[in-house]
């Protein structure tokens, strides 16, 4: 007796990890003694199982439905095949959920309800993702036809800082504080100390719009 796992990380959203354990909780722990992943792996369901080959049994069936959705790699010239699909929990959950169904066996089915600290976690890998794809853009008032002089605003839910002003300079920099800042230094600054990378324009407004906001729009 044992489970199928399906194991989320936001260090990398677009794959689950599905697998056979035991006991999951032991397994999640050896996954997460490792320092080589930014996030730690969650449970997102379990289905409990009479065999431990199940989740071998499960696996055919997902390389059979599309053998993309795993991920594969060569190292020193040898395959590897891993237990990490290109696919949502979501859809992951539906088709252990439909395997239950025909089986009988829904009340063995389990999803896990994420903690407090996993939903933050969660919460911080999607802002990095943003704010890494918002430092490919560069960012400039005049392209949001603001002009030198004007006035936007810093903003973030529960900092203590969220409302202070600043005065465009020129087309890359602001003035507040007393001091000149490109955007991205003085979110920084106004954060304390963050520990993730971050793109000014997602933390000012101006006149109520974000800035990331405004670029796109215009």
């Amino acid at each position: 007796m044992g489970y199928i796992y399906i194991l989320t990380n936001p260090s990398f959203p677009q794959y689950v990890k599905i697998g056979y354990a035991g006991d999951v909780k032991k397994r999640l722990n050896e996954l997460n003694s490792s320092t080589a992943v930014p996030f730690a792996f969650r449970v997102y369901a379990t289905y409990e199982v009479d065999s431990a080959l199940s989740d071998k049994k499960l696996h055919s069936i997902l390389d059979k439905l599309d053998p993309e959705l795993r991920s594969t790699e060569e190292v020193d010239g040898k395959k590897r095949v891993r237990e990490f699909y290109a696919m949502t929990p979501e859809d992951a959950y539906a088709i252990l959920e439909a395997i239950a169904e025909i089986n009988g066996y829904t009340h063995r089915l389990k999803k896990w309800k994420p903690t407090a600290a996993e939903k933050k976690d969660e919460e911080t890998a999607q802002e990095i993702s943003e704010a890494h794809q918002e430092r490919l853009k560069p960012f400039a008032f005049s392209m949001c036809h603001i002009a030198v002089g004007e006035e936007i605003e810093f903003s973030y839910s529960g900092c203590e800082k969220s409302g202070t002003k600043c005065i465009v300079v020129d087309d890359k920099h602001v003035e507040c504080e007393g001091e000149v800042w490109s955007l991205t230094a003085l979110a920084k600054h106004l954060l304390g100390d963050v520990k993730w990378a971050l793109a000014g324009p997602r933390y000012f407004k101006y006149k109520g719009e974000w800035l990331n906001d405004l670029r796109n729009r215009v």
